[in-house]
């Protein structure tokens, strides 16, 4: 059976975990393309583009948070990837945080970057909704050009903000919207924090205004295995503003999960 979702699956099956990239909103799968490039060298890396975004589709759209994860659990049955290491970036982070709570026997250890594990306020729930309702009445371009350098800092490189610029413009507003709603209405991840049992990796830009500092300390605080990095000169998205730094502290953290494994993983047919 085709798998759902559309994926970038690279890399060879070796002794080392294999590495799953979570997208956040409204973006797709190249938001990972620092990372897509770098880690397939040394080991197995998927990733996929949300129902929604992306080449996934949109029919049927998303109406409960914990759907993005099942499609996940769904992909990554069908790649026959049996454990793993979950990356995500702010919604991605949250998406992440669902797949623990709904599998975590499979989960080697987290990285989550730029996002909090917070339930949405009834203020939150209204400003979502009501973007919701911008995007299909409008497009995603006012909202792109809204936001692009709080997604990114202003001091990014012209590179950089063109390519969060087309992802999000590329983005369904269909899509996008369903998720917005979707996630205006998620679960608060919060005491499943203390219970996560593998290592983590706690990463946010230290110009982010979307998901600040603060919002990461707390994340580390929780988690009872966790190692946290603040990006200098990196906002909402350091993975792509200095992919650099990011990579460095994931390839380290990587190697630490990787030293914990048991045996090695059978090869892939």
């Amino acid at each position: 059976m085709a798998p759902f979702l559309a994926y970038e699956d690279k890399g060879p099956d070796t002794h080392r975990v294999p590495l799953v990239l979570v997208h956040g909103h409204p973006f797709d799968r190249t938001m990972w393309a620092p990372q897509l490039e770098r880690f397939p060298g040394t080991r197995r890396v998927v990733a996929p583009d949300l129902r929604g975004y992306g080449a996934s589709p949109t029919i049927p759209a998303v109406t409960d948070f914990s759907a993005f994860a099942r499609d996940i659990e769904a992909l990554l049955d069908e790649l026959e990837v049996e454990s793993f290491v979950l990356a995500g970036l702010s919604m991605g982070g949250q998406i992440v945080m669902d797949c623990y709570r709904l599998f975590p026997e499979r989960v080697r250890g987290l990285v989550l970057a730029d996002t909090f594990p917070a339930a949405e306020t009834p203020e939150g729930v209204r400003t979502r909704d009501a973007m919701a309702d911008r995007l299909l009445a409008e497009g995603m371009r006012g909202y792109a050009d809204e936001v692009l350098e709080r997604m990114v800092a202003p001091y990014a490189s012209a590179e950089v903000k063109a390519h969060v610029h087309g992802m999000m413009t590329a983005t369904a507003p269909e899509g996008a919207a369903a998720a917005l709603r979707a996630r205006a209405r998620r679960p608060d991840y919060s005491a499943l924090l203390p219970r996560v049992s593998v290592p983590a990796l706690v990463v946010v830009g230290a110009d982010d205004t979307f998901t600040p500092v603060s919002d990461a300390l707390a994340l580390h605080a929780a988690l009872p295995d966790a190692e946290l990095h603040i990006v200098d000169g990196a906002a909402h998205m350091p993975n792509l503003e200095r992919p650099d730094v990011f990579d460095q502290a994931l390839e380290e953290f990587l190697a630490r999960v990787d030293a914990r494994q048991p045996s090695p993983a059978p090869p892939r047919l």
